[in-house]
């Protein structure tokens, strides 16, 4: 277990940051099914709460200007907090169980059984909100042509754009999820959370939990999208954001703070 430090920055060190990541990805691996899917529609479901409080916040402004965007990712963070506090099974997350998977304490089937299951729950929480928020009459005001826009943009993307903007969204969204391991409070953990989660909205980077609520969000305001743009995204953006988060920060946060990384 990491030691607890009384006195100084009340934060855990990376080395011990690797040990709670690793910690966890063996706890997520062993959930049995109804917790994951439960906790996975959850996640899904607070990823969308952000990304429509997102729409709303950019909804009359000027989407290039770079302090709008800026505001808008701060209240997306709305939706990793939720997941970080409340509790959740984020796929984009999870690719930090590659840690605990190349240390062999999970097996490759227990990560891709976890991924598979998480990703499906995530898709079926972010589409639950999109139908909820559409019976609301929410999207019948001035956030309609918003949410049309941001769904419109999404699908048009080349599939080299795709898995570039998902890879450093990944990175980031990994790294918030590491700094808020950091943290030993609440508040810590959200500051956390709000700078690479704002960060990666600012910069137009692609994630996919996000995506399975932005784009339908778009078509039920009225933007024309077909299943298959929808599906052409969501696969190059899910392959970026696991090369960004298992790749871009989980091995490599592995090689500096592994049990070999002394040797």
């Amino acid at each position: 277990m990491p030691k607890v430090h009384p006195t100084g920055i009340d934060a855990y060190k990376p080395a011990e940051i690797a040990d709670l990541v690793e910690n966890a990805g063996v706890a997520k691996a062993h959930l049995s099914f109804v917790p994951m899917i439960t906790l996975s529609i959850l996640a899904g479901a607070f990823i969308a709460l952000g990304a429509v409080a997102y729409t709303m916040v950019m909804t009359g402004v000027d989407p290039s200007f770079g302090p709008a965007r800026f505001l808008g990712g701060v209240v997306f963070s709305l939706g990793l907090i939720l997941v970080i506090l409340g509790g959740a099974e984020l796929f984009t997350g999870n690719a930090l169980m590659t840690m605990a998977a190349v240390d062999k304490r999970i097996t490759i089937a227990d990560l891709s059984k976890n991924w598979t299951i998480v990703y499906v729950g995530n898709f079926l929480g972010s589409i639950g909100v999109a139908v909820v928020v559409y019976l609301t009459g929410i999207l019948d005001g001035p956030i309609s042509d918003t949410a049309i826009n941001i769904a419109t943009a999404k699908v048009n993307l080349g599939w080299v754009e795709a898995i570039t903007r998902g890879i450093l969204c990944n990175v980031l969204v990994c790294l918030a999820v590491w700094l808020s391991l950091a943290a030993r409070s609440a508040v810590g953990k959200i500051l956390a959370i709000i700078w690479p989660i704002s960060a990666f909205v600012l910069l137009g980077l692609e994630h996919s939990i996000a995506n399975m609520y932005l784009i339908p969000q778009g078509a039920l305001a009225g933007a024309t999208i077909t299943i298959s743009a929808f599906a052409y995204n969501l696969i190059f953006v899910t392959i970026g954001n696991i090369i960004g988060g298992a790749g871009g920060v989980a091995l490599a946060y592995r090689l500096a703070y592994g049990p070999h990384a002394n040797n």
